[in-house]
């Protein structure tokens, strides 16, 4: 949470100035330039005395004695507290986006992987995206398939988009009709059940049915039980070729953030109840592995019944304003796109 400042209208103006400089260009931000570029009509000793004030706040540091000014951890959260105005990316961006997902097939994994370019391109950072995840599974279609003799292939789709395939041996071999048939009853007793439901629907089944529908019961419980194994990532190499990352222990920390599972898990974990986007910056006191990297995270999904992370890890030198706008536009983007798949009806308006 940022710190309240009583900052004059001329220090935020100043502030602002040097955040967006220095994302712009890796460069500390001397007072000299403040004061030529952007015509604030104060001489640079003026905007040198701004400067010094915001370094003894603590929103700016100083690299070197004749360097100028940086933003530091609280400047960045000061400023996209209070001073940040978000960007909505163009309509032209925005078409351009919607056009990448309607030329993919209708899969999750295929508009996860299109997430995840997409928001690493508007960041200039990696991105990140989980699998939307069910608060708790539900039911939503199964199909038995003969494949030989009394040999099954249970197909056995969740709501949240899960497919999950068992073989079954039977007692005695059926026709496919007769498969379809259980297949359907199963259908239409078992709707939008969860595992607990599931189990208590069993009674007016037939004896096949009832056993398919137990196991299916199972594997939700076991579904329920452990997150995705999936978070897809993209963008790490561009990352590391910025200048905060060209130093061996900084690049080992942004790796380990992306590839150490657990850590992912932890963070991740802790802000999947976010509603809107939220910006996390050096770990904001709770992560000390997040140490120079700012996270830019928003929750995707239907209601309470599905949802999943999507967003940007990088360096605390981002321009967060359009990357906020792009998290934000991506996660109402996949919302409504799952609302279609799923059937379900999209709470989220497209920005």
């Amino acid at each position: 949470m940022a710190e309240t400042y009583a900052l004059t209208e001329r220090q935020k103006k100043i502030l602002r100035i040097v955040v967006q400089e220095y994302v712009d260009t890796a460069q500390p931000v001397g007072s000299r330039t403040i004061a030529e570029k952007y015509h604030l009509g104060v001489s640079p000793a003026t905007v040198r005395n701004e400067l010094a004030a915001l370094e003894r706040l603590g929103l700016l540091a100083q690299p070197h004695t004749s360097a100028g000014r940086v933003p530091t951890d609280t400047g960045y959260r000061y400023y996209v507290a209070h001073l940040l105005e978000t960007p909505e990316l163009s309509p032209a961006e925005k078409q351009a986006i919607r056009r990448r997902f309607e030329a993919s097939r209708q899969e999750i994994d295929q508009w996860l992987r299109i997430t995840t370019t997409v928001l690493a391109e508007i960041s200039r950072a990696a991105a990140l995206a989980t699998l939307p995840q069910a608060r708790r599974s539900h039911f939503k279609h199964v199909e038995l398939v003969a494949i030989r003799d009394a040999v099954v292939l249970m197909v056995l789709v969740l709501e949240a988009g899960t497919v999950k395939q068992q073989i079954l041996t039977l007692d005695r071999p059926l026709e496919q009709t007769e498969l379809s048939r259980i297949s359907n009853e199963l259908n239409e007793h078992l709707a939008q059940a969860d595992a607990e439901a599931v189990r208590a629907r069993t009674g007016p089944l037939s004896a096949l049915a009832q056993q398919v529908a137990l196991l299916a019961a199972e594997i939700m419980e076991r579904e329920d039980s452990h997150l995705s194994d999936r978070i897809y990532r993209y963008g790490l190499a561009q990352v590391l070729e910025t200048p905060e990352f060209a130093e061996g222990e900084s690049a080992r920390r942004i790796v380990q953030v992306l590839e150490q599972r657990p850590l992912l898990e932890e963070i991740l974990g802790s802000l999947i109840t976010v509603q809107d986007v939220q910006v996390l910056i050096a770990g904001d006191g709770r992560f000390v592995q997040l140490q120079d990297l700012s996270l830019v995270l928003g929750r995707y999904g239907v209601g309470n019944k599905v949802t999943g992370l999507l967003g940007v890890i990088g360096p605390t030198r981002m321009p967060y304003g359009r990357t906020i706008g792009a998290v934000r536009f991506v996660s109402a983007l996949m919302s409504d796109l799952m609302g279609q798949l799923y059937g379900f009806p999209s709470n989220r308006p497209l920005p």
